[in-house]
């Protein structure tokens, strides 16, 4: 079982890296950076399902919204349908906009990694394939060093055997998903509980990281 000694290790790091660094067509949106105090900044992570991934940085203090769509790869404007068949070379993702004034980069980096398993390349708990793969999009040179200290952190740790199979690449266009995927988790919580107990994503994270402090 993991201890929260570890989360505590890598804020530390990420933390160090910080001071060292000192819509469809209209719908797209456009990269804000790492942000500064009072202003709200943009990050994207994919971690597989975006109902899930949304679910869990909805629960951050100081993330302003959060918006599911698809980034990564190479079709414009692409459906559900089409990113899910594996052909567009683009994942599940999620844009978050957060109050720099009240979270930080590296908080919100620390709750990603706490929300995958780094190790799996192959998609994300029960949701396999290259569109549920585990990702951070890092939108100015700020969140690309903060990312990679945190992943160097992770690989460092001795907490994985395995690789970390997480990829960082600077976001490119984002495309947000169809309405009915948007709070999905609040939508439909019925549905939503089913589905995320059935792909033992809330198991597999407790096996990985241990109970939440």
């Amino acid at each position: 079982m993991r201890t929260t000694g570890f989360v505590v290790l890598l804020l530390a790091t990420v933390g160090l890296a910080l001071a060292a660094v000192l819509d469809r067509g209209g719908r797209e949106s456009v990269p804000n950076g790492a942000g500064t105090a009072g202003e709200t900044a943009e990050a994207t992570f994919a971690g597989g399902c975006f109902w899930c991934v949304e679910e869990a940085f909805d629960g951050v203090p100081g993330v302003v919204s959060t918006t599911s769509g698809y980034t990564g790869g190479r079709t414009r404007d692409p459906s559900y349908e089409e990113v899910s068949s594996g052909g567009t070379g683009h994942a599940e993702a999620v844009r978050v906009a957060y109050d720099a004034e009240v979270t930080s980069y590296a908080r919100l980096l620390d709750a990603f990694w706490r929300n995958v398993d780094p190790t799996d390349g192959g998609g994300q708990f029960c949701d396999r394939g290259d569109s549920y793969r585990s990702a951070i999009f890092t939108h100015d040179d700020e969140q690309r060093q903060l990312a990679e200290a945190s992943k160097r952190a992770l690989e460092g740790s001795g907490h994985f055997e395995e690789p970390i199979a997480t990829e960082i690449v600077r976001v490119g266009p984002f495309y947000p998903a169809e309405e009915y995927h948007q709070d999905y988790y609040r939508k439909n919580p019925v549905r939503y509980k089913l589905y995320k107990w059935n792909c033992r994503r809330a198991q597999r994270l407790e096996q990985i990281w241990g109970e939440k402090p």
